[in-house]
């Protein structure tokens, strides 16, 4: 069965939503000195996978690990992912060329009523796994001290705008 909605299949607009937040990542850590890499690729001791965004702040050394979602999906898989790419980001970065200090690992999710009432359903969990949020974690990529781990609910569009193209109104700022 396949999901169409205004003429485009519901994957891709989905994808589309991720490839957004990427975007407003990439450009927001850039604006803050940060070095960035998509979608790095790693197969190390046997584990594979691939990195939504790697930040490597050059001043401090610090490594930012960056997992990027569209939606809040199955809690389990999402956090044993991050803190595997955490594990390895380190690696990762050397294998890159990047000497790495502290590393960190942060989880970026579209500032909507579902992801942040996701998120406060399972409040316990994300407060132990990724206590910081928003303000804390700009705070800290301005100035990057000791490691963290943290959400940071992230503008992509306009709410209810899905449309692609020149039509389309992307908003890219960190919500606080």
């Amino acid at each position: 069965m396949r999901v169409y909605w205004q003429g485009e299949a519901l994957d891709r607009l989905r994808d589309g939503r991720h490839a957004v937040l990427v975007e407003r990542t990439l450009r927001w850590l850039a604006a803050d000195g940060w070095l960035t890499r998509t979608e790095v690729t790693f197969s190390e001791f046997g584990e594979r996978g691939s990195i939504d965004v790697l930040a490597f702040h050059a001043a401090t050394g610090a490594l930012l690990v960056v997992e990027v979602k569209s939606v809040v999906p199955d809690l389990q898989a999402m956090l044993s992912s991050l803190d595997r790419k955490w594990r390895l980001g380190r690696a990762v970065a050397k294998a890159v060329g990047w000497q790495t200090g502290t590393v960190s690992r942060l989880l970026v999710l579209p500032d909507d009523r579902t992801a942040r009432r996701r998120v406060a359903l399972h409040a316990a969990t994300f407060d132990t796994a990724l206590p910081l949020r928003t303000t804390a974690v700009k705070r800290w990529v301005r100035s990057p001290a000791g490691s963290i781990a943290g959400i940071l609910f992230l503008t992509d569009v306009a709410h209810g705008d899905h449309r692609h193209g020149p039509g389309a109104r992307p908003v890219g700022r960190a919500a606080g």
